[in-house]
């Protein structure tokens, strides 16, 4: 039983994983950009400026 839990749960992360686009992506800056300023972590604002801003 517990084997099944472990496979559903590493089957769901990987559906999890595959949901949001690359970090650099155009449609990561797009998903960023859209996002209120609040919202946005202080990682995800250094990457954002790496890679949106200053290409």
């Amino acid at each position: 039983m517990r084997l099944i839990n472990i496979f559903f749960a590493s089957i769901f992360m990987l559906f999890l994983a595959a949901c949001s686009p690359e970090v650099g992506s155009e449609q990561w800056c797009q998903q960023i950009k859209e996002k209120s300023a609040g919202d946005i972590s202080a990682n995800e604002a250094t990457d954002y400026a790496k890679h949106c801003v200053f290409k």
